[in-house]
Protein backbone atom coordinates (compact mmCIF):
# COMPACT_ATOMS: atom_id res chain seq x y z
CA UNK A 1 0.00 0.00 0.00
CA UNK A 2 3.00 2.55 -0.07
CA UNK A 3 2.42 3.70 -3.37
CA UNK A 4 -1.04 4.06 -2.41
CA UNK A 5 -0.20 6.22 0.26
CA UNK A 6 2.19 8.20 -1.07
CA UNK A 7 0.04 11.03 -2.05
CA UNK A 8 -0.85 10.57 1.80
CA UNK A 9 2.84 11.34 3.26
CA UNK A 10 2.07 14.77 4.44
CA UNK A 11 -1.35 15.95 4.91
CA UNK A 12 -1.70 19.02 2.70
CA UNK A 13 -4.31 22.45 3.32
CA UNK A 14 -7.61 22.05 1.63
CA UNK A 15 -6.20 25.16 -1.42
CA UNK A 16 -3.09 22.59 -1.41
CA UNK A 17 -5.54 19.60 -2.24
CA UNK A 18 -7.96 21.45 -4.37
CA UNK A 19 -4.42 22.76 -6.74
CA UNK A 20 -3.93 18.84 -7.15
CA UNK A 21 -6.82 17.72 -8.20
CA UNK A 22 -6.80 20.69 -10.57
CA UNK A 23 -3.38 19.60 -12.24
CA UNK A 24 -4.76 15.78 -12.46
CA UNK A 25 -7.53 16.78 -14.01
CA UNK A 26 -5.67 19.57 -16.39
CA UNK A 27 -2.89 17.02 -17.67
CA UNK A 28 -4.73 13.21 -16.90
CA UNK A 29 -8.14 13.50 -19.17
CA UNK A 30 -8.34 14.64 -22.10
CA UNK A 31 -12.34 15.43 -22.46
CA UNK A 32 -12.36 16.80 -19.25
CA UNK A 33 -10.86 20.54 -20.05
CA UNK A 34 -13.76 20.72 -22.87
CA UNK A 35 -15.85 22.80 -21.32
CA UNK A 36 -14.69 23.12 -18.03
CA UNK A 37 -13.20 26.16 -18.37
CA UNK A 38 -16.36 27.94 -19.01
CA UNK A 39 -17.34 27.63 -15.54
CA UNK A 40 -16.77 30.20 -12.57
CA UNK A 41 -13.78 29.73 -10.89
CA UNK A 42 -15.01 28.95 -7.22
CA UNK A 43 -17.03 25.90 -8.60
CA UNK A 44 -14.56 25.10 -10.87
CA UNK A 45 -12.75 23.37 -7.80
CA UNK A 46 -15.31 21.40 -6.82
CA UNK A 47 -15.58 20.12 -10.57
CA UNK A 48 -12.08 19.46 -10.35
CA UNK A 49 -12.59 17.52 -6.74
CA UNK A 50 -14.85 15.25 -7.68
CA UNK A 51 -12.91 14.52 -11.16
CA UNK A 52 -10.16 13.33 -9.09
CA UNK A 53 -12.08 10.98 -6.74
CA UNK A 54 -13.41 9.36 -10.11
CA UNK A 55 -10.27 9.03 -12.01
CA UNK A 56 -8.08 8.05 -8.85
CA UNK A 57 -11.14 5.11 -8.43
CA UNK A 58 -10.19 4.22 -11.90
CA UNK A 59 -6.95 3.95 -11.78
CA UNK A 60 -7.18 1.77 -8.82
CA UNK A 61 -9.52 -0.46 -10.32
CA UNK A 62 -7.19 -0.92 -13.90
CA UNK A 63 -3.90 -0.06 -13.29
CA UNK A 64 -2.80 -0.35 -9.27
CA UNK A 65 -0.16 -2.97 -9.03
CA UNK A 66 -0.94 -4.16 -5.60
CA UNK A 67 -3.96 -6.00 -4.37
CA UNK A 68 -6.84 -3.96 -6.18
CA UNK A 69 -9.38 -4.93 -3.45
CA UNK A 70 -7.31 -4.20 -0.63
CA UNK A 71 -6.63 -0.57 -2.69
CA UNK A 72 -10.54 -0.24 -2.63
CA UNK A 73 -10.82 -1.24 0.73
CA UNK A 74 -8.39 2.32 1.48
CA UNK A 75 -10.29 4.63 -1.12
CA UNK A 76 -13.52 3.35 0.61
CA UNK A 77 -12.54 4.34 3.97
CA UNK A 78 -11.33 7.44 3.13
CA UNK A 79 -14.79 8.08 1.63
CA UNK A 80 -16.04 7.11 5.27
CA UNK A 81 -13.30 9.81 6.98
CA UNK A 82 -14.72 12.46 4.75
CA UNK A 83 -18.33 12.19 6.30
CA UNK A 84 -17.07 10.99 9.99
CA UNK A 85 -13.18 12.23 10.36
CA UNK A 86 -10.14 13.38 8.62
CA UNK A 87 -9.48 12.20 5.39
CA UNK A 88 -5.32 11.81 4.66
CA UNK A 89 -4.72 11.38 0.68
CA UNK A 90 -5.07 15.01 -1.01
CA UNK A 91 -7.66 14.23 -2.83
CA UNK A 92 -10.52 13.20 -0.26
CA UNK A 93 -8.98 16.15 1.43
CA UNK A 94 -10.48 18.21 -0.98
CA UNK A 95 -13.12 16.01 -1.58
CA UNK A 96 -14.45 16.48 1.92
CA UNK A 97 -15.03 20.33 1.49
CA UNK A 98 -16.63 19.85 -1.56
CA UNK A 99 -19.48 17.00 -0.08
CA UNK A 100 -19.84 20.01 3.09
CA UNK A 101 -20.26 22.62 0.79
CA UNK A 102 -22.94 20.70 -1.44
CA UNK A 103 -24.54 18.49 1.03
CA UNK A 104 -23.33 15.69 -1.22
CA UNK A 105 -24.47 11.58 -0.29
CA UNK A 106 -22.17 9.10 -0.02
CA UNK A 107 -24.37 6.63 -2.30
CA UNK A 108 -22.43 8.17 -5.50
CA UNK A 109 -19.12 7.69 -4.25
CA UNK A 110 -19.94 4.24 -3.22
CA UNK A 111 -21.29 2.53 -6.79
CA UNK A 112 -18.28 3.58 -8.06
CA UNK A 113 -15.81 1.60 -5.73
CA UNK A 114 -18.43 -0.75 -5.97
CA UNK A 115 -18.21 -0.67 -10.28
CA UNK A 116 -14.30 -1.27 -9.74
CA UNK A 117 -14.50 -3.95 -7.58
CA UNK A 118 -16.82 -5.53 -10.40
CA UNK A 119 -14.24 -5.26 -12.52
CA UNK A 120 -11.51 -7.35 -10.75
CA UNK A 121 -14.01 -10.23 -11.05
CA UNK A 122 -16.28 -9.50 -14.29
CA UNK A 123 -15.00 -9.40 -17.28
CA UNK A 124 -18.20 -10.32 -19.56
CA UNK A 125 -21.61 -9.67 -19.78
CA UNK A 126 -24.38 -12.37 -20.33
CA UNK A 127 -27.22 -10.00 -20.96
CA UNK A 128 -27.33 -6.30 -21.98
CA UNK A 129 -29.29 -6.07 -18.36
CA UNK A 130 -25.86 -7.12 -16.74
CA UNK A 131 -24.07 -4.21 -18.30
CA UNK A 132 -26.86 -1.54 -17.38
CA UNK A 133 -26.39 -2.63 -13.90
CA UNK A 134 -22.22 -2.06 -13.86
CA UNK A 135 -22.98 1.34 -16.16
CA UNK A 136 -26.00 1.98 -12.99
CA UNK A 137 -22.69 1.82 -11.13
CA UNK A 138 -19.32 2.70 -12.65
CA UNK A 139 -21.47 5.73 -15.23
CA UNK A 140 -24.30 7.29 -13.83
CA UNK A 141 -23.05 8.21 -10.19
CA UNK A 142 -20.61 10.75 -12.07
CA UNK A 143 -23.85 12.36 -13.32
CA UNK A 144 -25.68 12.75 -10.05
CA UNK A 145 -22.04 14.12 -8.43
CA UNK A 146 -22.21 16.80 -11.32
CA UNK A 147 -25.72 17.57 -10.72
CA UNK A 148 -25.20 18.05 -6.88
CA UNK A 149 -22.02 20.51 -7.80
CA UNK A 150 -24.40 22.50 -9.74
CA UNK A 151 -27.10 22.65 -6.54
CA UNK A 152 -29.44 19.82 -8.94
CA UNK A 153 -30.39 17.19 -6.28
CA UNK A 154 -33.94 16.32 -7.55
CA UNK A 155 -34.93 12.72 -8.79
CA UNK A 156 -36.50 13.64 -12.63
CA UNK A 157 -32.83 15.53 -13.13
CA UNK A 158 -30.78 12.53 -12.09
CA UNK A 159 -32.98 10.17 -14.14
CA UNK A 160 -32.49 12.17 -17.24
CA UNK A 161 -28.70 11.93 -16.41
CA UNK A 162 -28.69 8.52 -16.80
CA UNK A 163 -30.16 8.16 -19.85
CA UNK A 164 -27.06 10.23 -20.76
CA UNK A 165 -24.28 8.66 -18.66
CA UNK A 166 -25.16 5.15 -19.71
CA UNK A 167 -25.06 6.29 -22.65
CA UNK A 168 -21.79 8.05 -22.62
CA UNK A 169 -20.15 4.79 -21.13
CA UNK A 170 -21.77 2.73 -23.93
CA UNK A 171 -20.36 5.19 -26.95
CA UNK A 172 -16.80 4.86 -24.90
CA UNK A 173 -17.71 0.78 -24.45
CA UNK A 174 -17.83 0.61 -28.25
CA UNK A 175 -15.50 2.73 -29.57
CA UNK A 176 -12.98 0.93 -27.31
CA UNK A 177 -13.68 -2.62 -28.12
CA UNK A 178 -10.37 -3.79 -29.13
CA UNK A 179 -8.53 -1.98 -26.43
CA UNK A 180 -10.97 -3.75 -23.87
CA UNK A 181 -10.67 -6.66 -25.55
CA UNK A 182 -6.74 -6.53 -24.73
CA UNK A 183 -6.94 -5.72 -21.47
CA UNK A 184 -9.37 -8.93 -21.30
CA UNK A 185 -12.68 -7.59 -20.95
CA UNK A 186 -15.87 -7.83 -23.26
CA UNK A 187 -18.47 -5.29 -22.88
CA UNK A 188 -20.60 -6.18 -25.91
CA UNK A 189 -23.39 -8.50 -24.12
CA UNK A 190 -22.55 -11.88 -24.85
CA UNK A 191 -26.55 -12.64 -25.90
CA UNK A 192 -26.21 -9.82 -28.47
CA UNK A 193 -23.13 -11.65 -29.91
CA UNK A 194 -25.06 -14.70 -30.26
CA UNK A 195 -28.59 -12.84 -31.96
CA UNK A 196 -25.89 -11.83 -34.81
CA UNK A 197 -24.06 -14.57 -34.98
CA UNK A 198 -20.47 -13.42 -33.88
CA UNK A 199 -18.38 -15.50 -31.93
CA UNK A 200 -15.50 -14.14 -29.36
CA UNK A 201 -12.62 -16.14 -31.21
CA UNK A 202 -13.90 -13.95 -34.39
CA UNK A 203 -13.21 -11.27 -31.76
CA UNK A 204 -9.85 -12.43 -31.15
CA UNK A 205 -8.73 -12.53 -34.39
CA UNK A 206 -9.95 -8.83 -34.85
CA UNK A 207 -12.16 -9.95 -37.61
CA UNK A 208 -14.52 -7.39 -38.93
CA UNK A 209 -17.40 -9.48 -40.71
CA UNK A 210 -20.99 -8.39 -41.63
CA UNK A 211 -22.71 -9.80 -38.11
CA UNK A 212 -19.93 -7.82 -36.49
CA UNK A 213 -20.91 -4.78 -38.41
CA UNK A 214 -24.20 -5.33 -37.97
CA UNK A 215 -23.94 -6.08 -34.31
CA UNK A 216 -22.24 -3.20 -33.79
CA UNK A 217 -24.65 -0.58 -35.80
CA UNK A 218 -27.27 -2.28 -33.23
CA UNK A 219 -24.93 -1.24 -30.51
CA UNK A 220 -24.51 2.33 -32.01
CA UNK A 221 -28.19 2.78 -32.20
CA UNK A 222 -28.70 1.60 -28.49
CA UNK A 223 -26.92 3.83 -27.23
CA UNK A 224 -28.15 6.66 -29.54
CA UNK A 225 -31.90 6.03 -28.42
CA UNK A 226 -30.08 6.82 -24.59
CA UNK A 227 -28.75 9.96 -25.79
CA UNK A 228 -32.53 10.96 -27.19
CA UNK A 229 -33.77 9.78 -23.90
CA UNK A 230 -31.69 12.25 -21.87
CA UNK A 231 -31.75 15.10 -24.41
CA UNK A 232 -34.37 16.93 -21.50
CA UNK A 233 -31.77 17.16 -19.30
CA UNK A 234 -30.15 20.38 -20.61
CA UNK A 235 -33.33 22.39 -21.24
CA UNK A 236 -33.62 21.65 -17.24
CA UNK A 237 -30.41 23.51 -16.35
CA UNK A 238 -29.28 26.93 -16.14
CA UNK A 239 -25.66 28.98 -16.20
CA UNK A 240 -22.56 28.34 -17.51
CA UNK A 241 -22.94 24.30 -16.66
CA UNK A 242 -25.85 23.93 -19.23
CA UNK A 243 -23.26 24.32 -21.86
CA UNK A 244 -20.76 22.04 -20.52
CA UNK A 245 -23.64 19.42 -20.07
CA UNK A 246 -24.37 19.40 -23.80
CA UNK A 247 -21.40 19.27 -25.18
CA UNK A 248 -20.30 16.17 -23.52
CA UNK A 249 -23.86 14.55 -24.84
CA UNK A 250 -22.98 16.16 -28.47
CA UNK A 251 -19.23 14.69 -27.66
CA UNK A 252 -20.62 11.14 -27.27
CA UNK A 253 -23.26 11.28 -29.98
CA UNK A 254 -20.32 12.31 -32.07
CA UNK A 255 -18.08 9.15 -31.24
CA UNK A 256 -21.07 7.18 -32.50
CA UNK A 257 -21.02 9.20 -35.40
CA UNK A 258 -17.39 8.53 -36.07
CA UNK A 259 -17.93 4.53 -35.51
CA UNK A 260 -20.66 4.85 -38.12
CA UNK A 261 -18.28 6.73 -40.53
CA UNK A 262 -15.73 3.41 -40.40
CA UNK A 263 -18.59 1.15 -41.15
CA UNK A 264 -18.95 0.03 -37.47
CA UNK A 265 -15.28 -1.41 -38.03
CA UNK A 266 -14.20 -0.43 -34.50
CA UNK A 267 -11.16 -3.17 -34.44
CA UNK A 268 -8.89 -1.75 -37.57
CA UNK A 269 -8.57 1.53 -35.75
CA UNK A 270 -10.13 3.10 -33.12
CA UNK A 271 -12.59 6.08 -33.83
CA UNK A 272 -11.85 9.90 -32.97
CA UNK A 273 -13.49 12.46 -32.85
CA UNK A 274 -10.40 15.17 -33.83
CA UNK A 275 -9.78 18.42 -32.39
CA UNK A 276 -11.05 20.30 -35.00
CA UNK A 277 -14.40 18.51 -34.68
CA UNK A 278 -14.53 19.21 -31.25
CA UNK A 279 -14.29 23.22 -31.11
CA UNK A 280 -16.81 23.12 -33.92
CA UNK A 281 -18.82 21.43 -31.91
CA UNK A 282 -18.28 23.90 -28.86
CA UNK A 283 -18.91 26.54 -31.06
CA UNK A 284 -21.89 25.65 -32.51
CA UNK A 285 -23.42 24.47 -28.85
CA UNK A 286 -21.91 27.86 -27.54
CA UNK A 287 -24.06 29.86 -30.47
CA UNK A 288 -27.08 27.73 -30.02
CA UNK A 289 -27.33 28.43 -26.49
CA UNK A 290 -26.91 31.51 -26.50
CA UNK A 291 -29.68 32.64 -29.37
CA UNK A 292 -32.10 30.88 -26.63
CA UNK A 293 -30.82 32.47 -23.53
CA UNK A 294 -30.17 29.74 -21.91
CA UNK A 295 -26.65 30.68 -20.24
CA UNK A 296 -28.95 32.61 -17.81
CA UNK A 297 -29.05 30.94 -14.24
CA UNK A 298 -32.23 29.10 -13.71
CA UNK A 299 -34.17 30.12 -10.50
CA UNK A 300 -35.85 26.98 -9.77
Amino acid sequence: MDALLKGAAARCTVEEAYALCKELAETHYENFSVGSWLLPRDPRKHFYAVYAFCRFVDDLGDEFEGDRMQALDFWEEEVERCYHGSPVHPYTIALQATIAAFDIPREPFARLIAANRMDQNDTRYATYEDLDYYCRHSANPVGHLVLYVCGYGDEERQRLSDFTCTALQLANFWQDVARDYAMGRVYIPVEDMERFGYSEEELARGSVTDAFRALMAYEVERARDLFDLGTGLVDTLGGRIKLDIALFSLGGMKVLDAIERQRFDVLSSRPRVSRAAKMRLMASATARIWLLGGLKPRRD
